[in-house]
């Protein structure tokens, strides 16, 4: 359930309804995740994605079921595009009182095989991009006083994997850049906080399956690449992390800054 009738299933957070939250990555997977859960719970989403086609097709789905949300195709790892975009959906749609990051890219391969490029392509968008958005996003809620960002990061920033050192490395670097933005807003009553996800079945995740029984063999684990199983038995769906960025959007979470939480079934084992 991921319209408006989700938020009739249960009382509605407070602190969310009404406020113009900006999720990036929102065609497909976690991102749009979000955005739905954002949008069921009445805030008004503008959807960025540099998938332009994806994306509005995305925002269609959840218009048709009452959601207020509107696309905005961009490239998160484009500086100037993410000033001009952000710009042109806060004259729209008002001042952006929610930041959800969750654009992402992985490459893979073993550090003596990667290309510069690839290298490159990845820190662009899953950590500069990052940087932009925060950017934009943090002036204007300083200079109001409330705000609330969240980035999605990944369990592989903090665990080592074999052929993720660059997106092992963005998401490690976005992770401690997020928590230093939270340090600096605190003051001005913003809060920073980021979401680690394990394996969750998208489109990322699939690209990286073998065979039919790629799931069971991500739950299981694989001892020759010193991968760990899930302790719980499942993959995660995209909706048990945008329940989470959900709750640290709302008001709920007030009190909630810095922090680093983890969505992966145990698999961390933290």
């Amino acid at each position: 359930m991921t319209g408006p009738e989700a938020a009739s299933a249960g009382a509605a957070l407070p602190g969310v309804a009404g406020r113009v939250a900006v999720v990036t990555g929102a065609a497909r997977g976690i991102g749009a995740a979000v955005a739905a859960a954002l949008s069921a719970e009445g805030a008004v989403v503008a959807a960025l994605d540099r998938d332009a086609s994806a994306l509005r097709e995305a925002a269609e789905r959840l218009r048709a079921t009452g959601g207020r949300v509107r696309p905005y195709p961009v490239d998160v790892a484009d500086e100037d595009t993410v000033e001009r975009v952000c710009a042109h959906a806060e004259a729209e749609l008002g001042p952006v009182d929610v930041l959800v990051n969750v654009a992402g890219v992985l490459r893979m391969g073993e550090v003596t095989e990667m290309s510069g490029a690839d290298w490159a392509a990845t820190l662009a968008t899953n950590t500069t991009g990052v940087f932009h958005m925060c950017r934009f996003a943090a002036r204007t809620m300083r200079r109001r006083r409330r705000g609330v960002i969240v980035t999605v990061g990944s369990n592989a920033s903090e665990i080592p994997r074999i052929g993720m050192a660059a997106y092992a490395a963005s998401k490690a670097a976005t992770t401690q850049f997020t928590k230093c933005l939270g340090l600096e807003l605190a003051r001005h009553n913003v809060r920073c906080n980021v979401v680690s996800p394990g394996s969750t079945d998208t489109q990322m995740q699939r690209a990286l399956w073998q065979g039919q029984d790629g799931s069971a063999k991500v739950v299981a684990g694989d001892l020759e690449s010193f991968r760990p199983g899930i302790p719980l038995g499942r993959i995660a769906e995209p909706e048990d992390v945008a329940r989470l960025v959900v709750f640290l959007v709302s008001d709920h979470a007030r009190h909630i800054t810095m922090q680093n939480i983890y969505v992966d079934g145990g698999a961390s084992l933290r």
